[in-house]
């Protein structure tokens, strides 16, 4: 079994990049000439997934010019958020309601995405099938993260996210969830956390681990100097 379907969260306003993000959307700044959105789309062609369907909201012309231009060969899909912006979990949900997959990879454009990963998400994938596992966390200790003042969201025991005084791993931005989870659930506007946090409370919500180095835009200061060092 595989994933055959990509999401790719762009509807954010990106204001921690500001003023770079007011006259552009955050997933086509660029390092090294390359927008993080196009190393997202080339990483998620390189694990043989055809298929990927992207949220946008703020300056959305801007990402669906981009991506006419590019002419990517993947199937790509562009949904709206609508009227208002829908937050992580109502992004990917709504989503999630244009395809007929039960299984998504999803991932944030903020990090700058290469094919270093991907053999912890393949191996991932794996977990996920093998383990009959609903939603699984690309995690990375926080000691090969780029930017140092990042903390840690979670401690991972056998494969299962915790959270507690240790917490050295940070969300790399990549996971893999199944629509069966979003039931309850109408789109709107709700982070996907409170999905992770109800999985945590029942000891459900799983993680594995990436020895990839970790490059995140986390803010304008970060930014500057990733495009210093990258």
């Amino acid at each position: 079994m595989k994933i055959n379907t990509a999401l790719i969260l762009c509807a954010g306003y990106g204001k921690r990049l500001n003023p770079l993000t007011l006259s552009k959307p955050k997933p086509l700044l660029k390092i090294k000439e390359v927008t993080t959105l196009e190393s997202c789309i080339k990483l998620i062609e390189s694990l043989g997934v055809e298929k990927v369907i992207i949220n946008t909201f703020y300056l959305k012309e801007k990402i669906e010019n981009f991506l006419d231009n590019k002419k990517f060969s993947l199937d790509i899909q562009i949904v709206d958020d609508g009227k208002t912006i829908l937050n992580t979990g109502g992004g990917i949900l709504n989503m999630m309601n244009s395809s007929d997959e039960s299984s998504f990879l999803v991932f944030n454009p903020d990090t700058v995405w290469s094919n270093n990963y991907i053999k912890f998400i393949k191996d991932m994938e794996q977990f996920y099938f093998s383990n009959n596992v609903k939603n699984i966390l690309l995690l990375v200790n926080k000691n090969l993260s780029f930017d140092k003042k990042l903390k840690g969201d979670f401690n991972l025991i056998e494969n299962k996210i915790k959270k507690d005084a240790q917490n050295d791993l940070i969300y790399t931005g990549c996971q893999i969830i199944n629509k069966s989870l979003f039931e309850p659930y109408l789109v709107s506007n709700f982070s996907i956390s409170k999905i992770w946090n109800e999985l945590i409370n029942k000891n459900e919500l799983y993680g594995y681990e990436s020895s990839a180095d970790f490059y995140h835009l986390t803010n304008l200061e970060v930014y500057e100097e990733l495009l210093k060092n990258k």
